[in-house]
């Protein structure tokens, strides 16, 4: 059975792998052209055997199907400094010519009830494989650092109480995230002032180097 994972799973490996690359990439031109970037860090991972079989169970998906029904088997994280941010690099992707977006899903603007707030994209990724090119779903995740950090804490706490949250540790876990969101907007608010000071301490690191 491992080896049957194995197999199954390696060509979402390469595409986690490939689109990691592939962004990181990007950042680092948006650096070489002595642009800010907005992307800060990218991370990646393909759900284990474990996580597949119990999402599986959970919503009836049939194993002939998992590929087509489960959006997330590969991840992508991409971080943000910034709101503002997170739709530039929604529309960076949008125009990329190596994936195709086949679903968005904005839980910025419409904040899911716990209070998760996150741009979810679902693509196509093309994988050239031995003998064929195969077309996987991957989704990424688009946040600020601020979201990432709440949305951490969140799914350590959900493995915990297996969703049941109680209902202070709930209402604590809304108002913190409605903290998260303030921080952002106050960050939003002094951007410039950021983007400047980040400016000149780039400068001053490249004379030191």
């Amino acid at each position: 059975m491992n080896d049957e994972w194995d197999i199954f799973l390696a060509p979402y490996e390469q595409a986690v792998n490939e689109l990691k690359l592939k962004l990181r990439d990007l950042r680092g031109q948006f650096k070489k052209s002595g642009q800010r970037s907005p992307i800060e860090y990218v991370t990646g991972r393909v759900k284990p055997p474990a996580s597949i079989n119990e999402k599986m169970k959970r919503r009836c998906i049939k194993p002939e199907r998992v590929a087509q029904d489960m959006e997330d088997i590969a991840g992508i994280r991409v971080m943000c400094q910034f709101v503002e941010d997170i739709y530039y690099v929604v529309k960076l992707l949008r125009k990329r010519k190596d994936m195709q977006v086949i679903e968005e899903r904005d839980y910025i603007k419409a904040q899911k009830a716990s209070g998760y707030r996150s741009y979810h994209i679902v693509i196509l990724y093309p994988v050239q494989l031995l003998n064929e090119e195969r077309h996987l779903k991957v989704e990424i995740q688009v946040r600020t650092l601020a979201m990432n950090f709440w949305a951490t804490i969140e799914h350590s706490l959900n493995y915990k109480y297996q969703g049941c949250f109680p209902k202070e540790l709930e209402h604590r876990l809304q108002k913190s995230a409605e903290i998260a969101f303030a921080l952002d907007k106050e960050m939003s608010s002094i951007r410039e002032e950021v983007n400047e000071a980040q400016s000149l301490f780039d400068d001053k690191q490249k004379r030191l180097d």
